[in-house]
């Protein structure tokens, strides 16, 4: 190489720093403004344009919002609230409105005599949405005049213009988002629908209009969904355990709406054995917690603890009461409205303004001392509720410390059945958790054993959902899984905390057959997950194997499909000459029909898979999916598989 050419590559200078103008970074970094440019950043985009519409509402300004997926997955937003300004901005010199859309951080919101409060997290309001949209209109109705301006990746095409007169009030956004900056660009109603419904409890007395205009029901309707909320949390709260057999009669409110940080928590208590507490900071699911769980927690230990010492209910137990037993079958809601929140933890959505851990204990603590001093049958059937539970903990952990102490006892501790893999390297190794000896024994042919690890599983694993804690770690199948993967529970913080230092695996892929009963053990195992080793899927380690449903043989030919519809297609590009029956079709049942070279071609070669990988969006929603299909109560199950016997898949 020659000196000038060294001169040349080691030269940096002022020329050499790039200034990206308006929304060019956020079309350079998507990222950084949404998260990710997959699924989850896609419906991200929704969440910004709704956010200023509920602002609207709770400025008290607006009641209705309708959001509508249309049939190419551009998605519209309406509100009737004040409508975004349009007269010129002093400043910018343009209209306000072409300021809100194309200049980042500007909007209203940074006013407080506009917004008290905001939702949102630490979003970037709708100019990010515009910036990743090929085409956005802005329709804004207000003072008489109907105005509009289009947008083409945050550029607009022209000024604001009135396009007619009104006499309504409020903005519509019509937005489809840039294919060449996603990777994923079709919607999950699903998804949306679970939201909508989120921010209907959390907000009385809106209607959140949804609708789907890509498919029709029998009866050639689109798929749609009025939310709309009187009671708020409460109904919230009910909805949660809609599927679960309530101990007391209703919910728990309480509020405080007068402070500096308004404050709404629900609470119930049920016959499960599982904690539920959702919590939201400015309508935003704060999935870690934060000070507003820690402050509840707090109130809550202490004012129901009180109350049974003072009342005698504890004089007779001979065991410890902590923490946790007086949240065993708890739902609980917790909803804090904070003007300056600060955002702590790995995925920024654990609170850490410490005034909010007072404001919460203080509102719960009185207000749930009156509900106890005036409702004594119910203060009693909960004290009666923690007694159990404390009992219950004792031989939970009793059956936990066998399970550790065996692993200790036997060396490895590790399963007989499990084929173990040579790299002892957690970040690469791969566990497959296999339903069946003999598709096991195919998976342990066809693995790369050097990462790849097999624990096949006998049968069904039991239905966490329904047992008391020490029976699931008694649950032979359950041993195996959590001796396998490393793990162990109880930390100084948490007794049922779950302590993942030494976990060997950080794949762990559930591989079930492709019918009914593959489909109902994998539940089984997710609901185990869900419940026991959350933090698994907070990490990202927890995913499905997808195996195919076909093989098709023409000739030398021979080709998988996962799908009804890849079936049909690749059965007419195969039959070229027309005749269908000359292709070959074999559905698989299950995965030991495939010999372990046809199971790591379809479904174990990392280059040729498919993996789902498991993660919760909406952790109240996950919860009373959870609880529904794996409950006691018959009817809303039945229900939920009548309602959506046509779309099939559920997502969890």
């Amino acid at each position: 190489m020659s000196e000038k050419d060294t001169n040349k590559k080691q030269a940096y200078s002022a020329g050499n720093i790039q200034v990206l103008e308006g929304l060019e970074a956020v079309r350079k970094r998507p990222a950084m403004y949404i998260g990710d440019v997959g699924i989850k950043g896609l419906h991200h985009l929704i969440w910004e344009v709704v956010d200023n519409s509920i602002d609207e509402a709770l400025a008290g300004y607006c009641d209705k919002i309708s959001v509508t997926i249309n049939e190419d997955n551009s998605i519209t937003v309406s509100d009737n609230g004040r409508g975004i300004p349009t007269d010129m901005h002093e400043k910018e010199q343009r209209s306000a409105l072409e300021v809100v859309m194309t200049v980042l951080h500007a909007g209203g919101k940074f006013d407080k005599d506009t917004y008290k409060v905001s939702g949102g997290l630490h979003g970037v309001g709708v100019s990010c949405v515009n910036a990743l949209s090929t085409q956005l209109i802005a329709t804004v109705k207000r003072d008489g005049k109907v105005y509009q301006q289009e947008y083409s990746r945050g550029v607009p095409k022209a000024p604001v213009a009135v396009i007619g007169d009104t006499d309504d009030n409020g903005t519509t956004v019509h937005f489809l988002p840039d294919n060449t900056i996603f990777n994923e660009t079709v919607y999950k109603y699903e998804t949306v629908a679970s939201r909508m419904r989120e921010l209907a409890y959390l907000n009385a007395g809106i209607h959140i209009y949804l609708k789907d205009l890509r498919e029709t029901d029998d009866d050639g309707q689109h798929r749609s969904d009025d939310f709309y909320s009187e009671g708020g949390l409460k109904e919230f709260v009910e909805y949660l355990d809609s599927t679960r057999e309530n101990l007391i009669p209703e919910p728990i409110f309480m509020n405080n709406d007068t402070g500096e940080i308004p404050v709404e928590v629900a609470m119930s208590y049920n016959t499960s054995y599982t904690e539920n507490v959702v919590s939201y900071v400015n309508n935003i699911n704060t999935i870690e917690g934060g000070t507003h769980v820690s402050g509840f927690r707090r109130a809550l230990t202490r004012t129901l603890k009180s109350y049974a010492d003072k009342s005698g209910l504890l004089d007779k137990v001979k065991i410890d009461i902590s923490g946790d037993d007086f949240r065993e079958g708890l739902t609980a809601v917790i909803s804090v409205k904070v003007q300056e929140p600060q955002f702590e933890g790995q995925t920024k959505t654990k609170l850490g303004n410490s005034d909010v851990m007072g404001a919460v204990d203080t509102v719960v603590g009185e207000m749930l001392n009156i509900y106890l001093e005036e409702h004594p049958r119910e203060a009693k059937m909960i004290v009666q509720k923690v007694v159990l539970a404390a009992q219950a903990r004792a031989a939970a952990r009793k059956a936990r410390e066998m399970v550790q102490r065996k692993n200790v006892l036997s060396g490895t501790g590790l399963p007989g059945k499990l084929a173990d893999c040579a790299n002892s390297d957690p970040s690469v190794c791969e566990l497959y958790l296999v339903e069946g000896d003999s598709a096991g024994g195919s998976a342990k042919q066809g693995r790369d054993r050097n990462f790849q690890a097999i624990l096949p599983l006998r049968g069904k694993i039991l239905n966490v959902e329904k047992a008391q804690e020490h029976k699931i770690y008694e649950n032979e199948e359950i041993k195996n899984i959590i001796t396998a993967l490393g793990v162990s529970f109880g930390t100084e913080e948490d007794d049922k905390a779950l302590n993942m230092s030494k976990l060997r695996y950080h794949k762990v892929i559930i591989m079930t057959d492709a019918d009914v009963d593959g489909s109902h053990i994998r539940t089984l195992i997710l609901t185990f997950f869900f419940r026991y080793m959350h933090a698994l899927i907070e990490k990202g380690y927890l995913y499905i194997a997808l195996p195919p449903l076909y093989q098709l043989k023409k000739g030398k030919q021979e080709r998988y499909c996962w799908t009804e519809e890849e079936r049909e297609i690749l059965v007419k590009e195969l039959a070229k000459d027309g005749k269908e029956d000359s292709v070959g079709v074999q559905r698989y049942k299950g995965l030991g029909e495939m010999n372990p070279e046809q199971l790591w071609t379809t479904t174990m070669d990392p280059e040729r898979r498919s993996l789902k990988q498991v993660t919760i969006d909406s952790a109240a929603e996950a919860d009373h999916l959870f609880s529904m299909l794996m409950g006691d109560e018959v009817a809303p199950r039945r229900e939920f598989i009548e309602r959506n016997a046509k779309y099939a898949k559920v997502d969890v």
